[in-house]
């Protein structure tokens, strides 16, 4: 813990003679750049085992009428065509997998006074006039929603609902032009994916709550997360043909 500490000490003295008193939740921007780049070839895999998957309903679509009766059948044989195709159902979780130990880290770090025995300086830094150890509430109790920083929270809520409208409008259109990839990351052979995907583009409205009542540090892990996500998605998944 002190390591990290120090790494994102050492990131805000770099950043701090262009970005002076936020250097620090600059420097967080830049850890969650960071992560996000080294998690993206991961991405990238993800993107072309959907597509590979959407190659796959076809066949998935003959397997679904020749055990129609049989849903236990129908469920090994899906499975077993993702194996013969070397094609994983369960791919584009390990990009958000990866990231959560990023985000404990920061969540952790921002709520302890001290690390490792020492007092935890990260905590004196701010974001304008938010400190980055305080939460939402913090930020009502001290000045309302319409404080200096209740402002600095409803900017963020105003980005991750910018964000949240485009993922959602984005992935209507990714299922209007491609139905086979929207059928593929239905993932209907996997019990209960199906349901989680259907709710994934309202997922990103949740992120209004995450920003609220974690610590301000990691809720911009977050909505920096958030937003690299969007962009990420608009480009792996566009249509080969635009």
């Amino acid at each position: 813990m002190s390591a990290f500490v120090h790494l994102v000490e050492r990131f805000a003295d770099l950043l701090e003679p262009l970005f002076h008193a936020t250097a620090a939740a600059a420097a967080i921007v830049l850890f969650t750049a960071l992560v996000r780049l080294l998690v993206h070839p991961l991405s990238r895999a993800a993107a072309r085992g959907q597509k590979a998957r959407a190659a796959l309903q076809p066949r998935i679509a003959e397997l679904r009428k020749k055990h129609a009766r049989n849903p236990e059948r129908l469920q090994r044989a899906v499975l077993e065509l993702h194996a013969k195709e070397q094609v994983s159902p369960l791919s584009g979780c390990l990009p958000s997998l990866l990231q959560a130990p990023a985000f404990l880290l920061l969540y952790y770090v921002f709520s302890h006074a001290s690390i490792g025995g020492e007092s935890n300086d990260l905590l004196t830094h701010r974001l304008l006039d938010a400190p980055l150890g305080d939460r939402w509430t913090d930020a009502l109790t001290a000045g309302g929603v319409f404080g200096g920083a209740g402002l600095v929270y409803l900017g963020l809520f105003a980005v991750v609902t910018a964000i949240a409208t485009f993922n959602y409008r984005l992935s209507l259109r990714l299922t209007a032009t491609n139905p086979a990839m929207a059928a593929a990351a239905g993932g209907e052979e996997v019990p209960g994916m199906g349901a989680v995907t259907k709710v994934m583009p309202f997922l990103s409205f949740l992120t209004l709550v995450t920003v609220a009542v974690v610590p301000l540090a990691a809720a911009l892990y977050v909505v920096t997360s958030t937003a690299w996500s969007a962009a990420e998605r608009a480009v792996l998944y566009r249509p080969e043909s635009e």
